[in-house]
């Protein structure tokens, strides 16, 4: 049903890091303790020479130049740790969220020409809720549409957004905690279930697989997952991605403000909503365009409906040096460039939004036409609505 498994190496995945660095080295290590000098230092040419050869030996010869260098780093800061004097929990840390992260990219590199949504939402949420069956609708109807899901792996919306797909289009990301230990019984003893011990490793996952994020209603968690994925995206850290809202039919009369039946709050995001417009945006906290970076949608079909068409005609994006480049599935006419230079050049640092192919130095995709401009760098949010014109354009031709 998913095309197969694969290895990671055979396909480019669907997301990609908007803006990878050039070098992984840090500008400077001042900060870093003096080396004894009875030690090879991790960066002498004759550890390096070592390292490169055992690269070598491990991998064969089909490794590309780049990606050995890049082994090659990870192994130098590595073999720093100890000199650097670091203590048994630091390197704990770093060698377990190493591991962690292997790991996981190797299960979702077998999967990784399917799209990918990520649910949020409460573990607490009864299965007859009407949060718990409006997720399952909608993870449904993104299978139906040939997408896989990707929730905690716990209980509540967690298990709904599993149970709408079923075993085999679902991945589960889940946490080790000491009250919460177990998998949703659709998930669990499946090989695409990964148990995390960190936080960051975990979320780095929900939203470097996933296409689409949507969130239902919860607590502390799940709030904290939302206004992360929002400022990722806000500052340029993520790629743009739909990020939508969706709750069950509220009961009525569920929530009122003060009484006041004039300051009804409907639902869980409307009063989210509320509180983004009069504690954010009306004291200066966030730019009106970034309400463009989420959507409220009126029912799980409305939800599925607004993830699909933002990849009606955009694809994917990246810089390449100062320029956004914006990959398209079919090229925009004269007149629908015309239109996003009219209604979108304060985004430009120079020059013109433009249509074009792949440049020299990219690598994927190249089949697809391009939409690049030299970008300021900011309101980025406002890139998240250039999107939405892109494809309103493309589906008008």
């Amino acid at each position: 049903m998913w095309g197969g498994r694969h290895a990671l190496t055979e396909r480019e995945p669907n997301r990609v890091e908007l803006d990878p660095p050039a070098t992984t080295q840090p500008k400077t290590e001042a900060a870093a303790p003096p080396e004894s000098g009875s030690q090879l230092r991790a960066n002498d040419g004759v550890v390096q020479e070592q390292l490169a050869n055992l690269i070598q030996d491990v991998t064969g010869d089909g490794v590309q130049e780049y990606d050995a260098k890049l082994v090659r780093e990870l192994m130098t800061a590595a073999l720093k740790l100890i000199p650097d004097g670091r203590g048994t929990g630091e390197l704990k840390l770093m060698t377990t969220a190493m591991k962690e992260m292997r790991y996981a990219y190797r299960v979702f590199g077998q999967f990784a020409d399917p799209h990918k949504v990520t649910i949020f939402g409460s573990a607490r949420t009864p299965e007859d809720h009407p949060d718990y069956l409006a997720a399952v609708e909608f993870s449904k109807l993104m299978a139906q549409a040939g997408w896989m899901s990707i929730t905690g792996a716990g209980d509540g919306i967690m298990k709904a957004g599993h149970e709408g797909p079923g075993r085999d289009a679902s991945f589960g990301v889940a946490i080790r905690l000491p009250f919460e230990t177990t998998a949703n019984d659709v998930i669990a003893g499946d090989s695409k279930l990964i148990h995390f011990r960190y936080f960051f490793t975990r979320k780095l996952m929900f939203l470097s697989q996933a296409e689409a994020v949507v969130c239902f209603p919860g607590g502390f968690g799940t709030l904290d997952e939302t206004f992360e994925t929002l400022t990722l995206v806000q500052t340029g850290k993520a790629s743009m991605i739909p990020i939508v809202f969706v709750e069950g039919e509220p009961t009525p009369g569920q929530t009122t403000s003060g009484g006041d039946p004039d300051k009804a709050i409907a639902n869980y995001w409307g009063g989210w909503d509320q509180f983004i417009k009069s504690q954010l945006l009306n004291r200066g906290w966030i730019s009106p365009e970034d309400q463009n970076l989420y959507y409220i949608a009126k029912n799980p079909s409305d939800a599925a409906q607004h993830v699909l068409n933002f990849y009606r005609v955009y694809h994917s994006s990246r810089y390449v040096r100062d320029d956004l480049v914006i990959r398209i599935k079919k090229p925009l006419s004269e007149g629908a460039i015309a239109t996003l230079n009219e209604e979108f050049g304060v985004l430009v640092g120079k020059g013109e939004i433009t249509q074009r192919g792949p440049y020299s130095s990219e690598k994927d995709h190249l089949a697809l036409p391009r939409i690049a401009f030299t970008h300021t760098r900011y309101k980025f949010a406002l890139v998240r609505r250039m999107i939405d014109r892109i494809n309103e354009l493309g589906s008008d031709e």
